[in-house]
């Protein structure tokens, strides 16, 4: 179980906020994923949040609902987002006395009318090996992303699907890393230092491949805050130093006709987003 930080909210004469499950029969990624993005509309502090993969029995469910009906007993009654697929689980667990969300259950009848064909009913299809050629395809672009991060091979840069580039601390590597491990994207990454901007040339590697590369570009004050944690006082963490480099790059990108985005005010998931679609790229 993952648990986060109370609500903000109790103490301050608010009334306490519910805790979170999400419950997998398997990883639990899919159930955190859409239960997450559903209360990103409802901002009302931080709620602890608890994530139960793997419930594969039926045993193991009644075990989760006696956790829940604690609570619920306890406090205000908990918010369950359920993504298990087996009837017999989702049943018992609907069962709880927390507040209960089936994110599967309530599309699979309706999916099963349109496709004409009923659901497989096997667990973990999402997250799991599932499809061998696909889940080949991202273990390997996991290998590529972290052979090239951050400059450090030039090897078989030609079977790049991406080049990112950018100052240090902008981003390059949890996206790469991102796009691969996600969506099986060849992505290397590549920074960009004084002498690229004395230039206004990309680096020489990167230049039969400039039709491949993006740039990440960030705010001063940001990209300062970012370095200060890494090398507190140094000319590299300064504003000064932040400014020039940030002017510079997105000066770089305009002349050599690279597009870009200002990764400042994004996660890894919407940089990756912009990305794969103004590269026209997918898997």
């Amino acid at each position: 179980m993952a648990d986060a930080h109370l609500s903000d909210a109790v103490g301050a004469g608010n009334p306490p906020a519910p805790t979170v499950f999400f419950l997998s029969d398997s990883t639990g990624i899919t159930a955190e994923t859409l239960g997450n993005t559903l209360l990103t509309q409802f901002p009302a502090g931080r709620l602890e949040r608890r994530t139960i993969p793997f419930i594969t029995t039926v045993e193991q469910a009644h075990e989760v609902v006696a956790v829940i009906d604690e609570l619920a007993a306890a406090g205000p009654r908990p918010i369950v987002f359920s993504t298990t697929v087996g009837q017999d689980i989702r049943a018992v667990l609907a069962r709880s006395r927390g507040h209960f969300f089936d994110l599967f259950g309530a599309h699979i009848g309706q999916l099963e009318q349109v496709l004409h064909a009923s659901a497989s009913g096997v667990p973990g299809q999402a997250h799991g090996v599932g499809d061998a050629v696909r889940y080949q395809s991202r273990m390997a672009a996991v290998e590529y992303a972290i052979e090239h991060d951050d400059g450090q091979s030039l090897r078989a840069l030609e079977r790049a699907e991406l080049i990112l580039i950018a100052p240090s601390r902008c981003g390059k590597t949890p996206t790469t890393m991102y796009l691969a491990l996600q969506h099986g994207i060849l992505a290397a990454n590549f920074p960009l230092v004084e002498e690229d901007f004395a230039s206004m040339s990309l680096p020489k590697p990167l230049q039969p491949f400039v039709h491949k590369c993006f740039g990440l570009t960030s705010l001063p004050v940001r990209l300062s805050q970012i370095r200060q944690e890494r090398r507190p006082g140094s000319d590299y963490a300064s504003l000064s130093q932040c400014t020039y480099e940030l002017r510079n790059a997105e000066d770089m990108y305009r002349v050599n006709k690279v597009p870009y985005v200002n990764s400042a005010s994004m996660s890894v998931e919407e940089i990756s987003a912009t990305v794969l679609q103004r590269m026209q790229l997918h898997h």
